[in-house]
C-alpha cells in the first residue's frame, strides 16, 4: 500500500493486524460501493486516495493518479467479492474481527484502537487508530481516536456498541472538510455555510478544520450517548428489527426514527442549553436525506431562530420530538412483532403517516 511507513508501524508482535484490518475493509467495500450514487461515489472515493496517500486537504490531486489508482482499486474489489472476512492476529492469538471487545483488551497498552460493526444498510464497519484519550462522559466509557491506519470508505466519525462509544477525531476532521469543500461550489446561504462563517478557513485552513473538528466532538458524543438511551428505551427487539430489513427504504427510515429520537434525548437539548450557534449549525449542516423528510417541523423551527434568534420553538419541538418519535418507534416495534415482513409496507406507512 502506499502510506507512508511511518504511518504504518506498528509495535512487535502486531506486524499484520493493520493489513489484515485493512483487507476485512477492501471485503466490506467490495460488497457495498455500488450502493452509492456515481457522485457521492467519486467523491468519496476522491478522498479516500487522499487519505490513502497521506496527502494535505488543500493539495492539488492529479486525475491520472486518481483515476489509475481507481481502476486498481475497483479490479482488486472484485476479486474478494465471494470473501469472508479474515481473523485478526494480536501476538500469536487469533480473534474474530468482530469481537471488538477482546482486541481492544490486547490494544490499549499499545495505545491502539479498534472497532467493528455494522452501519447503514448492514454495511460493516472496521477501523484500527491511534487511542487518543479514553474518557467517562455521563457514565459513558468514551474512547477517542487520533491517526487511523486502516479504514473502509464509508468512515463514520462516531459509534456506539454495547454501551461504549468510539469517537473517530481524524474522521471527523475528514467529514468537516468534505462538506467545506461541497459548500464551496456555490457558496449557499445555508446551515453549513453559516457554521463556517464562525471560522478562519480562508486564512489558516488546518487551524479553522481542528478548531471546528475539537468544537464537533463534543456533539458526536451527545449523540452517540443519545443512541445508547435510545438502544435502552427500545430494548434487543429493536436491533432484531431492523436486521430484518437490511438495505432496504424501511431500514433508512426507521434509522431515521431512532437518530431523532437520541437527539431529542440528548444531543438537542445539550446544543440548545449550551447557546453555541456554530454547533446548532452544523447539526443542521448534517441534517440530510431520509432525516429531513420525516422532520420538516424540526427544520421550519431552525428557519425560526435563523431569522429571529429565539431559540423557544426549537425547545418546543425538541420537547414534542422526544416523545412522538419513542411512541413512532414503539409502534414499530410492535407491528415487526405482530408480523415481521407482511407489515413492512405499513411500518413505511406509519413513518410517513407520523412525519412530524
Amino acid at each position: 500500500m502506499s502510506l507512508n511507513a511511518a504511518k504504518l508501524r506498528l509495535p512487535a508482535g502486531l506486524e499484520t493486524l493493520r493489513s489484515n484490518v485493512q483487507h476485512n475493509c477492501h471485503i466490506s467495500d467490495a460488497r457495498s460501493a455500488s450502493d452509492y450514487t456515481l457522485c457521492v461515489y467519486l467523491l468519496k472515493m476522491r478522498e479516500y486516495y487522499r487519505w490513502e496517500q497521506g496527502l494535505a486537504y488543500g493539495a492539488t490531486l492529479s486525475s491520472q493518479a486518481i483515476g489509475d489508482w481507481l481502476t486498481a482499486r475497483e479490479e482488486l474489489w472484485e476479486s474478494l467479492l465471494e470473501q469472508d472476512f479474515v481473523p485478526l492476529e494480536i501476538d500469536g492469538h487469533q480473534y474474530d474481527p468482530f469481537d471488538s471487545e477482546a482486541i481492544n483488551r490486547q490494544l490499549e497498552p499499545h495505545r491502539l484502537l479498534y472497532s467493528a460493526g455494522y452501519g447503514n444498510k448492514a454495511k460493516p464497519h472496521f477501523f484500527l487508530a491511534r487511542l487518543e484519550n479514553k474518557i467517562e462522559h455521563s457514565g459513558y466509557r468514551i474512547h477517542i481516536s487520533s491517526q487511523e491506519l486502516a479504514r473502509d470508505l464509508s468512515a463514520p466519525p462516531a459509534m456506539s456498541r454495547q454501551g461504549e462509544i468510539f469517537i473517530r477525531r481524524e474522521s471527523l476532521r475528514r467529514m468537516v472538510w468534505e462538506k467545506l469543500e461541497e459548500w464551496r461550489w456555490n457558496r449557499p446561504d445555508n446551515p453549513m455555510g453559516r457554521a463556517i462563517r464562525y471560522y478562519d478557513f480562508d486564512t489558516d485552513l488546518d487551524a479553522a478544520l481542528e478548531k471546528m473538528t475539537d468544537t464537533e466532538i463534543e456533539a458526536l458524543v451527545l449523540h452517540e450517548i443519545g443512541e445508547v438511551r435510545a438502544g435502552e428505551a427500545l430494548g434487543e427487539v429493536w436491533r432484531e428489527m431492523l436486521g430484518s430489513f437490511p438495505r432496504s427504504k424501511l431500514e433508512l427510515m426507521a434509522r431515521a426514527v431512532r437518530d431523532h429520537l437520541a437527539d431529542c434525548l440528548s444531543t438537542l437539548p445539550a446544543l440548545l442549553q449550551r447557546r453555541h450557534p456554530p454547533s446548532l449549525h452544523f447539526y443542521f449542516a448534517n441534517l440530510s436525506g431520509m432525516r429531513r423528510q420525516i422532520y420538516p417541523a424540526l427544520l421550519k423551527a431552525y428557519d425560526h431562530w435563523v431569522e429571529y434568534g429565539d431559540t423557544r420553538e426549537l425547545e418546543c419541538q425538541v420537547e414534542a420530538g422526544r416523545n412522538h418519535w419513542l411512541q413512532v418507534a414503539e409502534e414499530l416495534v410492535a407491528l415487526h412483532e405482530s408480523r415481521v415482513k407482511s407489515a413492512w409496507q405499513e411500518m413505511e406507512s406509519l413513518i410517513e403517516r407520523k412525519s412530524l
